[in-house]
């Protein structure tokens, strides 16, 4: 704990880039909240910008609005 998953529009990554990104958001949370690396996992998922508003936004940026601790600076 804690699971890290980020979603943005699909972007040619290379395995070397996936990586780097996965260690530089463990190194956020080891950092901030004391975790060990073994305990953290991070899930990165393609949404295709047609389909954001219906899988992201209103499923679970809208609905959570209040809670986000930094919200987007756009809305839908």
């Amino acid at each position: 704990m804690p699971h890290i998953e980020i979603k943005c529009f699909p972007r040619e990554l290379s395995e070397e880039q996936k990586q780097a990104i996965a260690s530089e958001m463990c190194d956020v949370l080891k950092k901030h909240f004391g975790s060990k690396d073994e305990s953290l996992s991070v899930a990165l998922k393609m949404i295709e910008q047609s389909r954001w508003k219906e899988e992201v936004w209103d499923t679970q940026l809208a609905p959570e609005m209040d809670s986000l601790v930094k919200k987007p600076g756009y809305s839908l």
